[in-house]
């Protein structure tokens, strides 16, 4: 399948064009810290001096994974549908944090284990009843992976908004995103895993032996598309998709955390440049996110000790963009405000 093209966002004269109106703000030096960088990367992102926040959204992907058959979770897999239903009837954190901040919700069926019927507020993409189990076979075909990948392609393509975040639903999901840090990464098992929706140090302990099985019955898998498709989910999959399309159409990035960054492991070893438009939400108190956002030389905007999912660290995030976009809009410079400088 077609890859999307992703063009790096380098551009030193509008850097450099950036720099000075964020530096002539009436502040000292880099007083609004990490502010100034999301300004200047927004910039960048826009190849504009003027930039803007525009009908922001957020997908959520939900799909089951047959790995859930080896005890990897606290929950049952009924847990994924349920949840689903819960944010069609708004009663998530995910929809209670969008709707504050005045975010679209998007909701996406990609391969749930149940049949929802036609939904409102649900956009169905469902390409299986969930995943093979990956202990003991590929969790999808190549043909499955590359047609989960043109569906998340589509979805953004149909969004006209210039900022996008990414969440996900799925019991069993920590288990393959951890699969997918070590393949990506080489990080050992162990510092990938983590508790997931609860598990106890010995569920942690039987989850790291699943996976480390599981990696050497599928040694061959390397490329990364060959160990998307071997261990990741179908939300996950979609997710890689959406995500490139989005680098591709020039839109801002959200990513949330575990989950959404495994999915980002495979997309930047696709398309390196898709780093450039990312903005990381925060880094998740579930084992294994720092030192996978370390691995991708990212640096969260809060530490909340997160670890739900779902994009609720997008949602939270979302103000920290706005305020980036309008203090660069609409702070004045020392000399609009007549207020002295820094003495040399």
């Amino acid at each position: 399948m077609s890859i999307p093209a992703i063009a790096s966002t380098r551009n030193d004269a509008l850097a450099s064009l950036l720099d000075n109106a964020i530096n002539n703000k009436t502040k000292p030096l880099g007083s609004l810290g990490m502010l100034e960088t999301v300004a200047k990367q927004i910039g960048l992102i826009q190849n504009t001096r003027v930039i803007a926040l525009e009908k922001p959204a957020i997908l959520v992907f939900a799909a089951d994974h047959g790995v859930v058959a080896e005890g990897v979770s606290a929950y049952p897999q009924d847990v994924t549908w349920q949840m689903v239903e819960n944010f069609l009837a708004r009663g998530a954190a995910i929809n209670v944090f969008a709707q504050q901040n005045g975010c679209a919700l998007h909701i996406i069926d990609a391969g749930v284990n149940h049949d929802f019927g036609p939904r409102t507020g649900l956009t169905d993409r469902k390409l299986a009843h969930g995943t093979h189990n990956f202990a003991q076979q590929p969790a999808m075909s190549s043909d499955t992976c590359a047609t989960a990948l043109a569906a998340g392609m589509a979805l953004v393509a149909e969004l006209d908004g210039n900022v996008v975040g990414f969440g996900e639903m799925g019991i069993g999901n920590t288990t393959a995103a951890a699969a997918l840090m070590h393949k990506l990464t080489g990080i050992p098992v162990a510092q990938c895993v983590g508790a997931g929706t609860g598990l106890s140090a010995d569920g942690i302990s039987h989850k790291q032996r699943v996976i480390e099985a599981a990696v050497a019955l599928h040694a061959s898998a390397t490329e990364p598309l060959d160990v998307l498709a071997t261990f990741g989910g179908l939300e996950i999959a979609m997710m890689v998709g959406a995500m490139l399309k989005a680098a591709e159409r020039r839109m801002v990035l959200l990513i949330d955390g575990f989950i959404v960054t495994s999915a980002l492991l495979v997309a930047a070893r696709l398309q390196p440049a898709i780093l450039d438009y990312c903005v990381f939400a925060h880094c998740s108190d579930e084992s294994g996110h720092k030192k996978m956002l370390d691995n991708l030389g990212a640096r969260p905007l809060l530490q909340l000790n997160l670890r739900l999912g779902e994009g609720t660290g997008c949602a939270l995030a979302l103000p920290l963009l706005h305020a980036a976009v309008n203090f660069l809009n609409q702070m004045a410079t020392f000399e609009s405000a007549q207020v002295s400088e820094k003495s040399e």
